[in-house]
């Protein structure tokens, strides 16, 4: 399985009393190929372990490629999380380093380990410095992925896009390297991003995908002209409350964002208003 392409972090919708509902999450996929679950786009944080598996079998039985997010604190529970994703057919992971602990080299090692020896499947690390406090510069990228054989991608949400050419330049064509953060992706693609993990994508997948294919055809005039629509939903992204903006913008175009689980909690009418204005550049036709 290559990790490459428009990949959505899909977000995991509930009922109004807080229940997964993974039918509404398969309709928000619709048109999808290859998406994310269970990562902090999908309030991982607040799923139980077996809502976890729900979420990553009915993503699944939809007839997608699933890349399941297991970080965790520590390496033991990562690598259970790994287990559950492969005992419930997921075709790759995505993990970041420790979530409470800034790890040195060895203790990376030991994390990543953990994780790639608990089963066979390919392994998308994630450096989100944000997330962790921790940024895994591209010289530990390149030796994790040479010492760890199924690390074969990188998620890179540093938000500096010279970093993707300097992990292509240590590990070459052997790891893939993916944007992370959506109001980068234009410059990520140009410094040689194979695919993008999006967020935005949950609202503007066609938009998404029409920008990458633009940017790796050479046609920067296209996706320079698509860009400024999606930008301002795009920048959304790269904020605490990423989860509420996208999930707002799925109520505000007829979908199903729905209720957030705690700590979370809905938007004010004043950011509310945010969502609604990047909506409108997105299409004006599309509030409702």
């Amino acid at each position: 399985m290559a990790f490459s392409g428009v990949i959505p972090a899909l977000l995991t919708p509930f009922d109004e009393n807080l229940q997964v509902l993974p039918d509404k999450l398969v309709e928000n996929a619709a048109g999808m190929e290859h998406v994310v679950v269970c990562g902090t786009m999908g309030e991982a944080g607040a799923l139980k372990f077996e809502e976890r598996r729900i979420v990553i079998e009915a993503a699944v039985a939809a007839g997608l490629t699933v890349t399941v997010g297991i970080s965790a604190p520590d390496g033991p529970t990562a690598a259970r999380n790994a287990e559950q994703a492969a005992a419930a057919g997921a075709h790759g992971l995505m993990c970041l380093p420790p979530t409470t602990y800034p790890a040195d080299q060895r203790e990376l090692d030991a994390h990543f380990g953990a994780v790639c020896t608990a089963t066979g499947l390919p392994v998308m690390l994630y450096n989100n410095p944000e997330a962790t406090k921790q940024d895994l510069l591209a010289g530990t990228i390149a030796k994790l992925a040479e010492r760890h054989e199924t690390i074969v991608a990188v998620k890179e949400c540093s938000g500096d896009a010279r970093r993707i050419a300097h992990i292509r330049e240590l590990a070459g064509d052997d790891l893939a390297v993916l944007v992370g953060g959506d109001d980068w992706a234009l410059e990520g693609y140009a410094a040689g991003a194979v695919g993008w993990v999006s967020g935005v994508a949950n609202v503007a997948y066609e938009e998404c995908v029409e920008i990458e294919r633009a940017t790796r055809a050479g046609e920067l005039d296209a996706a320079r002209a698509i860009w400024p629509r999606l930008l301002p939903l795009a920048r959304l992204d790269m904020h605490p409350k990423l989860v509420q903006w996208f999930k707002a913008a799925l109520d505000l175009m007829g979908r199903h964002g729905g209720p957030l689980r705690p700590p979370r909690m809905p938007l004010t009418d004043a950011e509310l208003e945010v969502v609604r204005t990047a909506v409108a550049a997105l299409s004006p036709a599309a509030v409702r």
